[in-house]
């Protein structure tokens, strides 16, 4: 059970509700009237409680688990222990991810504005909008309907942020717009000013940054990640994408649609990923760059150049997942011959 400090559980719910809202379907034998009162993994969980198995490494996990009803393949139905009740599907995470949300709905935005909020005149603050203690909203800034303004939040000159959007503490936003429905954690900063001068012996020169941060509907955005605004043209997180803590994106860089950038990693200025790219923790892509459609950029790999769409990299410079590994066999094959005593 989470901690009820922290989180605020519904429910029970009907085992034909949640089957019906995670899209399975019932095994034989289930009571569909049957309540479910909680999630919880395989090990822990009791009668009234649901979990799932997405990771074939569980199955002995599954085998002994004392849940009420669990979430699972096809393939792996034989493998419940008696009595539990099964929710058949072929996404088995995805179903449990729905049905978490379903009974650990997000906190409704409660209509409030802190007494030590600063607002400028100017600005417009939609109904049913939450403002915490120490925010700042600058001149002729807009906030839609149903947003949330965390703590300590500075929401600069003419930004906008659309309906339904949640921020928190100690964000700073600038020169951006931002969608509907969008998530941004704590210690994000977007609309900082890109990091773009000419070098020169006699001093680097600023070259000015006069474009904007493009935040599109849906996109969750990680604590303490940055993305700058673009130089002239703006830099773009398409719509739905996930952005982990501590990423960097440079400016002019554009996201596709539900593209996915891990912890620590960054992107390089005027670079575009294609829809649905997914980047691993710590991986670097270089500037000037196109990333194609649904491509996966491996941990740690450092990119250089252009990677087809669907094409999957690792290692620095990256190359492509079958050439890393043959590259890594050579070397292990020569290491073993080097220690390889003389006969």
């Amino acid at each position: 059970m989470a901690d009820p400090r922290f989180f605020r559980r519904a429910g029970p719910f009907r085992l034909r509700e949640l089957a019906e809202l995670a899209g399975a379907r019932l095994s034989e034998g289930a009571d569909p009237e049957a309540e479910i009162s909680d999630v919880a993994p395989l090990e822990t969980a009791g009668r009234g409680d649901i979990s799932f198995l997405d990771n074939r490494r569980y199955l002995a996990a599954f085998g002994e688990s004392r849940a009420g009803a669990c979430l699972v393949a096809p393939d792996v139905v034989d493998r419940a222990p008696k009595g539990m009740a099964l929710l058949i599907t072929d996404k088995p995470y995805r179903a449990y991810a729905l049905i978490a949300g379903h009974l650990y709905p997000a906190p409704e935005v409660r209509e409030d504005r802190h007494a030590s909020a600063v607002i400028d005149p100017s600005a417009v603050v939609g109904p049913d909008c939450h403002i915490g203690p120490g925010v700042v909203i600058g001149a002729a800034a807009e906030l839609d309907a149903g947003c949330h303004i965390g703590a300590n939040a500075v929401i600069g000159e003419g930004v906008s942020v659309g309906a339904g959007t949640w921020i928190g503490p100690n964000v700073s936003l600038s020169h951006c717009i931002i969608g509907r429905r969008c998530q941004i954690h704590a210690g994000v900063c977007v609309g900082n000013r890109g990091f773009g001068f000419a070098m020169d012996p006699e001093g680097h020169v600023d070259v000015p940054q006069l474009g904007r941060v493009i935040v599109e509907d849906g996109v969750e955005i990680g604590a303490n990640s940055s993305i700058d605004r673009g130089s002239g043209p703006d830099t773009v997180i398409g719509a739905g994408s996930k952005i982990d803590n501590q990423v960097q994106i440079g400016h002019n860089v554009q996201l596709g649609r539900g593209c996915v950038l891990i912890a620590q990693s960054g992107i390089a200025g005027s670079t575009k990923l294609e829809d649905y790219v997914a980047v691993a923790a710590q991986a670097g892509v270089a500037g000037h760059l196109t990333i194609g459609k649904g491509a996966q950029l491996g941990a740690q790999c450092g990119v250089m150049r252009d990677v087809p769409a669907g094409a999957s990299v690792v290692g620095s410079p990256a190359m492509p997942v079958r050439d890393f590994f043959r590259i890594v066999s050579g070397w292990q094959r020569q290491l073993k011959t080097k220690d390889k005593p003389d006969e």
